[in-house]
């Protein structure tokens, strides 16, 4: 055991654990010693503050006060604190400033309000709309519409009961009869289905039993950070993860308040960066928690053309409609239309009031006169046109809310006149605010403000939850962060890509699993192998189809197959629950809200005939085939996550073979230490330890210089210098690289001096090394300059 020692203040490398029940403080405190073994220099944990009871992920805060009692408490976290710290570890935690749980009977604050209305001192943490529903709040808790449900409504004493459900009773209201006490309170308990559309509170995403919070308020703010500011102050806790500030009303202000706050400690901030997208300059963050990087370490080990012809043969295979799974732009525009009028119909609604309201009364005629579903169309053209998740507030929003949208919104109109209506939209949006004093200003900035919060959750609504689980030529391309229209990264756009953050976000995170990626890295790096040979899957699919009969449809059994190559051998009930998940998301054929029992037994049962099934065999067979390949494409992986620009988060139990599908498969238990220790463990530790003893190598005055093979293979060779000092090669798409002969005379010129490999301490090379010796033992390798050479 080391000596007690603060953590850096920029983390070298964290390594995240998911706390639950069955895995609190107290477990993870059992781990330190395992976890400081491999050369992380901070745990990153779940969220730790008071949740819904018996909650597994601890997103549905109910008491920003409080450490979660079932965690271990306040005193569990600081016990962890101070055994991390005995093993030189510091914490990193994931706060929630967006959202809390709807959960009144756990939500001291949300019960006053259903109980005091809007006078309440807490109605202003809610971002309620006092305006809809007559001034009182939407429950949509009931199990059918209230007539039906008039026996399980149960007041008592001063409360409402309703099966696990209670409500708070307002005051003098006790004694009244039921259908005259309903409708006396501050709240009105219906049906959930009347969420979709008469819902008057901001939820997150599409989820009602998450309430918005307005942190934007000052009061608000200190209000639910005064827990997390006095434990970062007191050493307790080193930095910060900031999960969705896209769903914030401000995140500009939000954040620069969080900076202050906090002195400016380490903050990462889920924030998805679509292609090409940049983190907005003026956020005082260190950056985002690393999808981006993500996307660019998968398509380095994606073929392009491959993946192209893969989409052929999946199209061929399936027969899928085009925008319904056959052609990405398509899917995803289909599906935005989807979300807009049934998932977030209500907050589509409030949108249009807004700027109903915001014409009617403008003193510029030309706003005048414009009919409310012309407006609502207009907001739903734009919104679908979206390329990215918002605009913000301190940004340009007529660079995403672009005028070539507009001019394809304005095409959904048949009388020009009325397809004036975008242009005016698009006004609202991108014009000068004007003067605070202004009789409107708080209604346009509203407008500005729940577009962005609607734009937001239509991305993650539309694409990482439907699109992606209907257009699935390649599932390792589905991943959150990815353009799965675009497979596929050249090492060319990879290196500039390092280069851009080493010099604009030297600190940002990087990850390749998460506790919401769809699949484990290990899983996706099977998968891509696919992109190398996608006659031979094709051929594959031919072969088990004919073994098998009673597949759903063509799109369902080819995400299914790829499923369980990209998992291998594994327990039927994770597979099938997967794949349940799969289609319910898709909501083709089934949906978490409608959902078709017929259906969902033939995929049940197609999963237990098929792939989980004798056919399985052969996939599992083809797999095994391919083994070396995927063993290429896990360590090359991991090897340029952990030394690639940025600070590496390792998901728990990554540091090892990881095969997990999308949650809750990936939020499994894992031991620790691990079982049966492998290769991908030993490249990890290693690069882990170089990174904490050789921080200055990789940090953030560190440099990062791509190195060019040569020869007639070069192009599976990716390597890149560190600082001078240590050197990462990898091979990409091996597969390829067998077939047209191996790496013959391929060699890679390395920086001056002797390098030794990390793994290998009897091996150095120097000048122009072989790139076959490079690779005898394994297909990544680490080298680190011998002292003085």
């Amino acid at each position: 055991m080391t000596s007690a020692r603060p953590g850096p203040a920029v983390p070298t490398a964290t390594y995240r654990l998911q706390l639950q029940p069955a895995f609190p403080f107290a477990a993870a405190a059992a781990a330190v010693p395992y976890l400081a073994s491999l050369g992380v220099s901070h745990l990153h944990l779940s969220p730790v503050l008071e949740a819904v009871p018996g909650s597994a992920h601890g997103y549905d805060v109910v008491d920003h006060a409080r450490v979660r009692g079932e965690l271990g408490g306040e005193e569990g976290l600081r016990a962890l604190s101070a055994t991390a710290r005995e093993h030189g570890l510091g914490l990193v935690v994931d706060i929630v400033p967006n959202h809390m749980a709807m959960a009144p009977r756990h939500n001291r604050a949300l019960w006053e309000v259903l109980r005091e209305g809007p006078e309440s001192p807490y109605a202003r943490w809610f971002d309620i709309d006092w305006n809809a529903q007559g001034g009182r709040v939407l429950l949509p808790v009931l199990g059918g519409p209230v007539g039906s449900q008039v026996d399980h409504l149960m007041p008592d004493g001063d409360v409402l009961r309703y099966h696990d459900h209670v409500f708070p009773l307002r005051a003098g209201t006790e004694d009244l009869p039921l259908p005259r006490l309903l409708d006396a309170q501050w709240y009105r308990p219906v049906w959930w289905r009347l969420a979709r559309t008469e819902l008057n509170y901001r939820r997150f995403f599409s989820i009602s039993e998450l309430i918005g919070v307005r942190v934007e308020d000052p009061e608000v703010f200190d209000a639910t950070h005064a827990k997390i500011l006095q434990l970062l102050a007191e050493g307790v806790v080193d930095g910060l993860r900031v999960d969705h500030p896209d769903g914030l009303a401000d995140p500009d202000g939000y954040l620069a308040r969080l900076h202050e706050a906090t002195g400016g400690r380490w903050t990462v901030v889920e924030k998805i960066l679509a292609d090409g997208e940049h983190l907005p300059a003026s956020w005082p963050v260190a950056g985002t928690t690393g999808y981006d990087a993500l996307r660019q370490i998968d398509g380095l080990f994606t073929d392009r053309t491959g993946a192209h012809e893969l989409l052929g043969r999946y199209r061929a295979y399936a027969a899928p409609q085009t925008d319904r799974g056959g052609n990405w732009d398509a899917t995803v525009r289909r599906a935005a239309y989807k979300v807009l009028t049934h998932e977030l119909a209500t907050e589509t609604e409030r949108l249009t009031r807004v700027a109903v309201r915001l014409c009617a009364a403008s003193p510029d005629l030309s706003l005048r006169d414009r009919a409310p579903w012309a407006l609502r169309t207009a907001l739903e053209e734009l919104l679908v046109r979206m390329r990215v998740y918002r605009p913000y507030a301190r940004g340009d929003a007529s660079a995403v809310v672009t005028e070539e949208a507009a001019e394809e919104a304005r095409l959904a109109f048949v009388v020009p006149e009325e397809a004036e209506a975008v242009g005016i939209v698009r006004r609202l949006l991108v014009d000068p605010l004007g003067d605070p004093s202004d009789a409107d200003h708080a209604d346009r900035v509203e407008f500005r403000t729940r577009f962005a919060q609607t734009a937001s959750a239509l991305r993650a609504k539309s694409v990482e939850d439907t699109a992606f689980y209907r257009y699935v030529p390649l599932l390792s391309a589905t991943e959150v962060g990815g353009d799965p229209g675009a497979p596929g990264v050249h090492p060319d756009d990879f290196h500039a890509y390092c280069a851009r953050v080493q010099r604009d976000w030297p600190d940002t995170g990087t990850v390749v699993s998460t506790h919401d990626t769809k699949r484990s890295a290990d899983v996706r790096a099977a998968l891509a192998v696919l992109s190398e040979c996608p006659g031979r899957w094709a051929d594959l699919l031919a072969e088990v189809t004919r073994a098998e009969e009673g597949a759903p449809d063509g799109q369902l059994a080819w995400a299914a197959w790829q499923t369980v190559f990209g998992l291998g051998p594994a327990e039927e009930d994770r597979v099938r629950e997967a794949l349940l998940k799969h289609v319910r998301e898709a909501g083709m054929y089934t949906s978490w809200t409608e959902q078709e029992p017929p259906y969902e037994d033939a995929v049940a049962a197609f999963v237990a005939a098929g792939p989980c099934g004798p056919p399985g065999e052969r996939v599992a067979a083809f797999r095994k085939v391919l083994e070396p390949h995927i063993r290429a494409n896990v360590l090359g992986t991991a090897l340029v996550h952990l030394t690639m620009p940025g600070v590496p988060d390792l998901y728990q139990g990554t540091e090892g073979e990881y095969r997990a599908l999308v949650d809750p498969d990936n939020r499994r238990p894992v031991p620790f230490p691990p079982e049966v220790p492998g290769e991908k463990d030993a490249l990890t530790v290693a690069a882990l330890r170089l990174r904490a003893r050789r921080p200055d190598v990789f940090g953030t005055a560190a440099a990062y210089a791509p190195l060019a093979a040569e020869g007639p293979a070069a192009e599976h060779c990716v390597a890149f210098a560190r600082s001078g000092e240590a050197v990462t090669a990898v091979t990409r798409l091996s597969l390829r690289l067998a077939e047209a002969g191996g790496w013959r005379e391929t060699r890679l010129p390395l920086p001056p001096g002797r390098w030794a490999d990390v793994l290998s301490t009897d091996r150095e090379f120097t000048g122009d090394a072989r790139v076959a010796d490079l690779f005898e033992h394994r297909p990544a390798v680490l080298l680190e300059r011998v002292p003085g050479s």
